[in-house]
Parts: structure tokens; C-alpha cells; sequence
């Protein structure tokens, strides 16, 4: 059965075509990717045999502007996990974005999460790179790092509940390519286990400094040093600036370990909000 996904502004273009009494309303549901005509019958959208909105639906979806719902065999669900916290994903004029518990984990401010992720990929990943992608999230680094021509792309995410979306998510799909592995755990843990100098770049996009100290921690820049090969690119994403002390940056901050464990040629990366490195 098709999935179709339901969020505020596509909801109010049905609700528009049915007050106007059109036959046919053009719409995306699969989140931006594609368009298609839906018919108009006895005041519902008609998405298929099974799945047939009322007006009164579609203004329930209209009335939840942070929310996407899953339209699947007869059923509406929102993409959302409460079971350890609140998890969901957004819709945006592009690619969906991933929030847990009020906190966007992606740059959409005047771009799109899936864009802002390809952006990071071009400040390290090569043609014929074997890259590797630390809290991966919804999977966006590691898709774009595959479609510049990584050879290889390991996927690293903590989060089963974000692999949980991410598996619902119809801009997630190519992870399932071949040459993207997809493993679930702590990068902080998993990283000790990889060989030296088994890859040629590094994508590192961690959640916020004070729900995960220890990404941001000297020891664990020394082991992406240690699995970078010689002239090996890194790009850490590490949010907006902020100062943890008086004249001191946090950015500053993570410049100063990356230099200590050994990083080289390190700079700002003002509008993706992060630092690139070499080794």
C-alpha cells in the first residue's frame, strides 16, 4: 500500500479545491518530492480506495502546523515517538527536519535540512572517499556524501527512535543504496572499534554540547584523527556560538582540542554553523 503524508499546507490546498468545488487538486505527498492529481469526491480528498479525508480531517491536520501525519491502509498517524522523550519530524519547504523535544537537530533557516546536510558533505567528502558520519540523524550527510561519489558511507546513529522516523521517512529512502552501511549505537563507543586510517573523510554532527559532552571532548577528536587517513577531511557541525565563559567561545573551544589532538588547517565555517579540519 502507498504511504502518503499529510501536513498543514497541503491539507489547506485541499480544503481550498473542495470549497471551490474543483474535481482535482495537484498535491505532494510524499514531503516535496514529487506532485500528483487527487480527486475530489462527495466533499473528501481521495488519495485512494482506502484512504479518503473528510473536511473535518483535513482541518484537524491544518490545526497541527508543527506535524506531519502518515496516511497508510485506512490509518493517520503522526510521525512522532513519545516513548523516551518527543521525537518527530517537521515539515519544511523541502525535506522534513528532525525535533526532539522542541530542539530542531538541522540548519532550515533560509535553506532546507537536506540541502544545509549537502552543504556539510562538500566541505569534506571527495570522489572515491570512504566517509564516515557520526549521529547521523535522518541519514541527509550520509545520502549527499554517497551522491558525490563516496565509495563507502558508515552511518553511525544513537537514536532508535530516530531510526525509527528516519525508516518512515521518504527523503531517508537511499540509505538503503548500496555502499551506505547503516549501524545503530554510540558513536563515542563505536569509533574505538574502527581501524587507523580507514577513512578519507568525516562528517560529525552531534546533538547539543550539554546532551553530549563527550562528542565534544578532546579524546574523542583523537579518535577521529586516528581513523582519518593522511590529508583526511573532517567537518563538525557544531551549532550557533555561544560563549561558556567569559572571552572564551565554545567554538574557540573545539578549535583548541582539534589542534590538540592533532588537526590541522582548522577553521570557522560561519554559515553552516560549524568547523572543518584536515589531519
Amino acid at each position: 500500500m502507498t504511504n502518503y503524508y499529510l501536513h498543514t499546507d497541503n491539507a489547506k490546498q485541499a480544503l481550498e479545491a473542495i470549497a471551490a468545488g474543483l474535481p482535482l487538486v495537484r498535491l505532494s505527498t510524499d514531503l516535496n518530492l514529487s506532485e500528483q492529481d487527487f480527486a475530489i469526491n462527495d466533499q473528501h480528498l481521495v488519495l485512494d480506495a482506502d484512504n479518503q479525508l473528510s473536511i473535518d480531517t483535513l482541518k484537524s491536520i491544518v490545526k497541527k502546523t508543527q506535524r506531519i501525519y502518515l496516511c497508510h491502509d485506512g490509518a493517520m498517524t503522526p510521525l512522532e515517538d513519545r516513548s523516551t522523550g518527543y521525537y518527530k519530524l517537521v515539515p519544511t519547504a523541502g525535506a522534513p527536519l528532525l525535533e526532539i523535544s522542541g530542539v530542531k537537530m538541522h540548519i532550515s533557516k533560509g535553506t532546507d535540512p537536506f540541502t544545509s546536510a549537502s552543504a556539510m558533505a562538500q566541505q569534506a567528502v571527495r570522489k572515491g572517499d570512504k566517509v564516515l558520519d557520526c549521529c547521523s540523524g535522518l541519514g541527509y550527510a550520509a545520502i549527499a556524501a554517497h551522491r558525490l561519489g563516496a565509495s563507502e558511507v558508515l552511518s553511525i546513529e544513537l537514536s532508535p527512535e530516530v531510526m525509527g522516523l528516519r525508516a518512515l521517512n521518504p527523503w531517508s529512502n537511499d540509505l538503503g543504496q548500496a555502499g551506505i552501511v547503516q549501524r545503530q549505537g554510540s558513536s563515542y563507543e563505536l569509533i574505538s572499534t574502527l581501524p587507523a586510517a580507514s577513512f578519507d573523510s568525516v562528517i560529525h554532527d552531534p546533538p547539543r554540547f550539554s546532551l553530549a559532552g563527550e562528542l565534544y571532548s578532546e579524546e574523542f577528536y583523537r579518535e577521529i584523527f586516528r581513523v582519518l587517513r593522511r590529508d583526511g577531511r573532517l567537518f563538525h557541525y557544531t551549532g550557533n556560538p555561544h560563549v561558556v565563559k567569559k572571552g572564551s567561545s565554545f567554538v574557540d573551544g573545539v578549535i583548541h582540542r582539534l589542534k590538540a589532538a592533532g588537526f590541522r588547517h582548522t577553521q570557522k565555517v560561519e554559515h553552516l554553523m560549524g568547523v572543518s579540519a584536515q589531519k
